[in-house]
């Protein structure tokens, strides 16, 4: 016969409690990008011939188009580019790079981390497939009751990078605009350089050489 009474036993089976703690869950940090990324972009900078000419903004290089307007976001706070728009067809596309490892992904993890913070936020967060893998819809609300923001969240992981984007305006709920917009972004080419950098972190962006602030359409941000 046992000599252990209830109460031990109940206490045992709380220590084993304390001792099974809930395993974290597992982050999917496989690459994500079109399977003929290499070909069709987006590019990285090794990838394109030298002498195509592209506004060079540093971290990412911009194909020049009829009609694309561009605007670079400034951090008035640090004094860096953060950030580059392209306005193209009743449409805008905002778009980062940053550095991550060689052989792993960030665009799964950073995808689940934007649904969890805008749906802390109370926008309304869906997980949709397009022509650049998985993407998220948010619709979050306007300036009044009524009025119902759009916007995707898009991301495509490539060697030692990845390039996020985010598009709204028109391309956001049109299929016909959205397909040009996500020409432009596989237009564009990323240049993540040799140096060794922490993954996630934002490659630089500068102003075009030649051209003053004005010029270039820099906003603070």
């Amino acid at each position: 016969m046992s000599d252990e009474t209830p109460q031990n036993e109940s206490n045992r089976n709380a220590d084993e409690l304390e001792l099974h703690e809930p395993a974290a869950p597992e982050v999917d940090d496989a690459k994500s990008a079109p399977v003929d990324r290499e070909t069709a972009g987006p590019y990285d900078a090794s990838e394109v011939p030298a002498m195509r000419p592209y506004v060079d903004l540093g971290g990412i290089k911009v194909a020049p188009r009829e009609g694309l307007q561009l605007r670079l976001e400034v951090d008035e706070r640090a004094q860096r580019v953060v950030a580059v728009s392209l306005e193209y067809a009743d449409s805008l596309l905002q778009v980062q790079a940053f550095s991550a490892p060689k052989t792993t992904g960030l665009w799964h993890e950073v995808r689940t981390e934007i649904a969890q913070q805008l749906g802390s936020q109370g926008a309304e967060v869906a997980h949709e497939d397009g022509d650049l893998g998985p993407e998220l819809l948010v619709r979050s609300a306007g300036t009044n009751e009524q009025e119902v923001r759009l916007a995707r969240f898009v991301g495509v992981d490539g060697p030692r990078w990845l390039l996020r984007g985010v598009i709204m305006g028109r391309a956001a709920s049109d299929a016909e605009a959205k397909a040009q917009i996500v020409e432009l972004f596989r237009e564009l080419v990323v240049v993540r350089g040799d140096d060794p950098m922490p993954p996630s972190e934002l490659l630089e962006l500068k102003v075009p050489a030649g051209l003053a602030q004005g010029e270039a359409g820099v906003q603070q941000a």
